[in-house]
């Protein structure tokens, strides 16, 4: 069965500024749906911000994330609109983009057009490799810190904070913290006040039941 071409059925405007948030085979479920669920509320309600948000993958087909869920991207890297940002989420698949050479030349070219660049989780892995993080300071998730360092001993791991914003960089922590850098991205990008606004509508206020 061949999977229905969505690159040309997008549901998603796309305004002058967009967020491009990348999908692969084994991407860590909330490292994607996460930032998408603040960014797309954000954009879609406030559509006055100017800004769009949508999925990417390298070939606009779907992906199978680490748990199963099939996600589906709105274009492929070829069709995508120019992006103002790039989040590349983590998870299992970042094992082999971090060794992929045409991945990371892909982050590479990234870096020469997109104004910021941003990762969850194990995303800031394949940055690493791409040598996005050089004497940058950065974070991941807890159990791939020693990693990060490893890829890089210029990066300045940070081993206890949610994100790390460098200006035109940005890396956060593990998984859920993806959820807070998208709130903080939206902080940026538009005003503390509507970032208050999304997370209210999100319900979003941490208080862990254990």
């Amino acid at each position: 069965m061949t999977s229905p071409d969505i690159t040309q059925h997008s549901s998603v405007p796309v305004a002058a500024r967009h967020i491009g948030i990348l999908l692969f085979d084994d991407v860590e479920e909330l490292d994607a749906v996460g930032p998408w669920e603040v960014l797309a509320n954000w954009t879609m309600n406030h559509p006055q911000d100017g800004w769009s948000v949508s999925f990417v993958s390298s070939d606009g087909n779907p992906v199978r994330a680490a748990k199963g869920l099939v996600l589906a991207p709105h274009h492929s890297v070829t069709t995508m609109p120019a992006l103002q940002a790039l989040i590349h989420p983590g998870g299992q698949g970042t094992r082999s983009l971090m060794c992929d050479p045409d991945h990371l030349g892909w982050v590479r070219q990234q870096r020469m057009s997109v104004p910021l660049l941003a990762s969850v989780c194990t995303g800031a892995l394949v940055y690493a490799a791409a040598g996005v993080l050089v004497r940058r300071p950065a974070t991941t998730h807890w159990q791939s810190l020693d990693l990060l360092h490893e890829l890089d001993a210029s990066i300045d791991v940070r081993d206890s904070t949610r994100f790390v914003d460098d200006g035109d960089v940005i890396t956060s922590a593990g998984v859920s913290a993806g959820i807070d850098m998208a709130l903080h991205l939206v902080a940026r990008m538009a005003s503390a006040d509507r970032a208050r606004i999304v997370r209210r509508d999100l319900q979003y206020d941490p208080q862990p039941p254990i």
